[in-house]
């Protein structure tokens, strides 16, 4: 199942106790203070994890406990650490505070971490307390309370290309004829509930990532039809693939239709360089042919079949320009 969104309790661990002990050695009856220190409590960390898409794990664990820091001992030993906890999450996960909304650290970079919630210190030992004026201190610093608080995470997909279109424009189809992606295809609206990414290979050894956007529909920048969650994944895209269904009857309404919901969601979308895409062409028996509700389009556009491969090289062609910046 793909999660985008969830959030998560978290509660690190308390520092140990520091320790009142005094040297007890067989020629020393009144030996000098050496209670050790506490150890430190558990932190709790997010970690980005390549092999990871969805936040699903984490979804059905909403809650996180770090292991206190054991108590000081005597002979002045610091007491053990308390164990952090790993949460692996997916690339291009954004971690929120949940009451403020505050973003505090977008990991996109397999390796990248946060320490989200840190573990307490650990108390001083009497030993650190001893003094020309008190040789024998009777009493240790507590350790302090872990950090904790309720964290939001969500997940913005990476990838270089994103298709956008109304439902059933034929995203998916697309997806599955340049990459070995798998999604699901259905000839009804709504077919995709989640984005889907494919590699798509070109030249010897280069390729990039294609990312299949759940259909959006007017009202989407507000909310509407989930339309938040699908927007999102967008804000990651460098190319943006705007898909329009050659046998629409009124395509430029179509196009404004998605761009106005894009830019109304997040206006920095329009610095986003972008083609539009005539698809199904295959449904066009003759060239000679036109449909007239094309006649006022006011942008260029590539013609493209999925179904019959119709234009898809000249289509990866166009979008490795882009990318290379040529």
């Amino acid at each position: 199942m793909f999660i985008d969104y969830t959030q998560v309790e978290l509660q690190s661990g308390k520092g140990g106790a520091g320790a009142v002990s005094f040297r007890r050695e067989k020629f020393v009856p009144k030996g000098g203070p050496d209670g050790g220190s506490g150890g430190r409590g558990g932190n709790i960390v997010f970690c980005v994890d390549h092999n990871l898409y969805t936040l699903q794990d984490i979804n059905y664990r909403r809650f996180y406990r770090a292991e206190n820091g054991q108590q000081g001992g005597s002979s002045r030993k610091t007491g053990k650490d308390g164990a952090d906890i790993i949460i692996p999450v997916p690339p291009g996960t954004i971690i929120k505070n949940a009451e403020s909304k505050e973003v505090l650290a977008d990991l996109t970079e397999d390796g990248d971490a946060f320490i989200a919630s840190h573990g307490g210190r650990g108390g001083k030992g009497n030993e650190h307390y001893k003094s020309s004026t008190r040789q024998a201190p009777r009493y240790a610093q507590p350790g302090l309370p872990g950090e904790k608080g309720v964290f939001s995470l969500e997940l913005k997909v990476l990838a270089d290309v994103g298709l956008v279109g109304l439902p059933n424009a034929g995203k998916s189809t697309l997806l599955a004829r340049v990459s070995a992606a798998t999604p699901k295809i259905a000839d009804y609206p709504f077919t995709t509930l989640h984005p889907n990414l494919g590699i798509v290979k070109y030249g010897d050894f280069q390729s990039f990532v294609m990312a299949d956007i759940p259909g959006l529909i007017e009202g989407a920048s507000k909310g509407k039809g989930l339309g938040h969650q699908f927007l999102r994944h967008i804000e990651r895209n460098n190319v943006l693939l705007f898909m329009i269904d050659v046998l629409e009857e009124n395509p430029k309404e179509v196009y404004d239709t998605l761009r106005n919901e894009i830019f109304d969601y997040n206006k920095e979308l329009k610095l986003k360089q972008y083609l539009v895409l005539r698809t199904k062409i295959d449904l066009i028996h003759s060239s000679k042919n036109e449909l007239k509700n094309w006649a006022d389009f006011p942008e260029p556009y590539l013609n493209i079949s999925s179904v019959s491969g119709s234009g898809i090289p000249q289509l990866i062609k166009a979008i490795v320009e882009i990318i290379d910046g040529k």
